[in-house]
């Protein structure tokens, strides 16, 4: 059955996220900071104590230099005095560093904790998303947009506590300091400098985060289409587009180029009228601390004091357009993210879903109708049973729907109308945890992880012993094959399986649902990539494995479903014929059609992969 996504032109674009605020953002995150609410306090009295440190440093350098004028009528002041201020400063220098590295201690849990946490709530959720969403994804940007969101938390929280916070914090006590101890313009001039580069700052950043969004978007669908490309490798040799590819990569390429030398652009704007801002302002004050020297106002240690100050203050103010620029970027990368939370999961579990009891898994159809588009009906009024432990098997041209059933099934999607039964539990009224353990499938694309064959048969049970992944090896006519490659069940299969063919690879697949040991099993086409002779290993085999199963049999080959206790012919999603093979066959109908069609041309029912590269043997690295 195809597939078909909720709008034509979805699969192509990507769906925008949705816009949020900054603070809604930083709503989402606290929480997970705020789960670690004790490291959390711990680390701003660090912060606190640290910064407190560092505004004394100016203050014993003071000292020291008023100290150095002390009259040679006090020698002993000299050698005295000096030492225990030398001392001081060294011990605030020390706690300084000290209280820094004691408060990034303390939050490194919290920060990695709520990666952590994040990444794992949002690879969940992908996978409890409707299959309509992942029909319609594009792995390349999605992938992209969860890195960069989780880096961005860290950068975040690093950006905010380790700088902005200490910044404030030092601005406040440096102000009050002033305010207390010097003249108004001192305090006046340092505070006017500081809101004119924060304004200053902030005005010239919301005007470049546009830049930055536009070079996420344009990097993500750059992303996108060499991602594509590689994963469908095969399809770009087949008609040797590697340069139409190429182009189509460097097209995006070129418009995030674009988007970022503009992006440099504003930046380089940016850091000079920072500079500007800070020159002026130290200029200003450096005169009025010269001017109280000269008026004898002011000491040279007061002149020191001033200087330090400025300098403390304006060199972390020197990054704040980076800082502030990284914070935005990160928020918007944490919006990306938490966009993906947002997502209609579509198919949910009922607050009262109940795991699924089976009794030998009789499933009923009963009047399903059923739309991937609302506007093109797929199923129309599907009313059939499956007896436990008997088979049943589904014919029909290709489109008919008849792999859309395994996927109702599976409650890959709800149905429009009627409801469908196991042992007459709704599905709608289960659990899709228990619902899906209770069925088994081999697909006709049986599509394989990039990881060794011991893995991808030991899928269907995790936890299987080596022993049980060889007796279902055997039983799927796939051990002596194993056992001939260099690495036997250690070999990689490579991506999506590419380094097996298409028969090895269902065999897999058949070995793994084996594994699985489901109470219903559903074989969609799943020998259609087998040869005549392994076919008939194969079948005699899955007839032995669905004796005491309840089976769903998509078929095309007639010839392998002619035992089955039930068959139903499907046409346009509608149930046409349905009955044994001698029944179908005595009535003349559609069913006998095709099986005259396929008796004349059995090269027609011989559904053969096609050509492709994964094919080669195993190649050692």
């Amino acid at each position: 059955m195809r597939r078909y996504s909720s709008s034509s032109s979805d699969a192509a674009t990507p769906v925008p996220a949705p816009k949020h605020s900054d603070w809604a953002t930083l709503k989402t995150l606290l929480p997970y900071l705020w789960t670690y609410k004790w490291r959390v306090s711990l680390a701003l009295l660090f912060l606190i104590a640290a910064k407190m440190a560092n505004v004394g440093v100016p203050l014993v350098l003071k000292r020291l230099v008023d100290s150095m004028t002390i009259t040679a009528t006090h020698p002993q002041a000299m050698l005295i005095l000096p030492l225990g201020i030398l001392a001081a400063y060294g011990a605030l220098r020390l706690s300084t560093t000290l209280f820094t590295e004691l408060r990034e201690f303390v939050f490194a849990r919290v920060t990695q904790r709520a990666v952590r946490t994040i990444a794992l709530q949002v690879f969940r959720h992908l996978h409890a998303l409707s299959l309509r969403f992942h029909l319609n994804r594009q792995t390349g940007g999605m992938t992209r947009d969860i890195e960069r969101g989780t880096r961005g938390i860290s950068s975040l929280v690093s950006y905010t506590l380790f700088s902005i916070l200490p910044t404030l914090v030092e601005i406040t006590l440096v102000l009050s300091y002033l305010a207390l101890h010097y003249d108004i313009w001192f305090t006046v001039i340092t505070s006017a400098a500081l809101v004119t580069y924060i304004a200053f700052t902030v005005v010239v950043t919301e005007w470049r985060t546009h830049f930055r969004r536009t070079m996420n978007t344009l990097d993500s669908k750059a992303n996108t289409k060499a991602i594509d490309s590689l994963i469908n490798y095969e399809t770009v040799k087949y008609f040797g587009n590697e340069s139409y590819e190429a182009k189509r990569y460097d097209d995006g390429l070129m418009a995030y180029e674009t988007a970022a030398v503009k992006s440099q652009t504003s930046l380089s704007i940016l850091n000079t009228g920072q500079s500007l801002i800070i020159a002026i302002a130290v200029t200003l004050i450096l005169w009025r601390a010269t001017q109280g020297v000269i008026d004898g106002k002011m000491t040279l240690g007061d002149l020191v004091l001033v200087n330090s100050f400025m300098i403390q203050l304006y060199i972390p103010l020197n990054f704040l357009g980076v800082i502030y620029r990284e914070i935005k970027q990160s928020l918007a990368d944490m919006e990306r993210l938490f966009s993906l939370l947002d997502e209609n999961r579509e198919i949910a579990d009922a607050p009262d879903a109940m795991p699924l009891f089976t009794s030998g898994a009789q499933v009923h159809f009963s009047h399903v109708d059923f739309s991937y588009e609302s506007n093109r009906q797929i199923l129309f009024d599907v009313d059939f049973t499956i007896l436990a432990g008997t088979t049943t098997a589904v014919v029909g041209h290709s489109g008919s729907g008849k792999s859309t059933l395994s996927r109702l099934l599976f409650r890959f999607y709800d149905i429009d109308q009627g409801k469908i039964t196991i042992d007459g539990q709704d599905l709608r009224s289960i659990t899709q945890t228990s619902l899906r353990q209770a069925i088994g499938i081999v697909p006709q694309d049986t599509v394989l992880f990039n990881d060794s064959i011991e893995y991808n048969i030991a899928y269907g049970m995790p936890d299987a012993s080596k022993d049980q992944i060889i007796a279902v090896a055997k039983a799927a006519h796939i051990h002596d094959f194993i056992e001939s490659l260099p690495d036997g069940y250690a070999s990689m299969v490579g991506e999506r399986g590419l380094k097996l063919s298409g028969g090895e690879k269902q065999r897999v697949a058949i070995a793994r649902t084996l594994l699985k040991n489901p109470a219903l099993l559903i074989f969609d086409e799943a020998t259609s990539a087998l040869d005549s002779k392994s076919e008939q290993a194969i079948q005699t085999q899955l007839k032995e494995i669905a004796k005491n199963r309840t089976t769903l049999v998509i078929a095309h080959r007639l010839s392998t479903i002619a035992d089955a206790e039930q068959i139903l012919v499907l046409d346009h999603g509608r149930i046409i014929e349905r009955g044994t093979h001698g029944q179908l066959l005595a009535a003349d109908g559609a069913y006998a059609q095709m099986w005259a069609r396929q008796q004349a041309h059995p090269e027609e029912a011989q559904a053969v992969s096609p050509p492709s590269i994964s094919q080669t043997p195993f190649v050692e690295a």
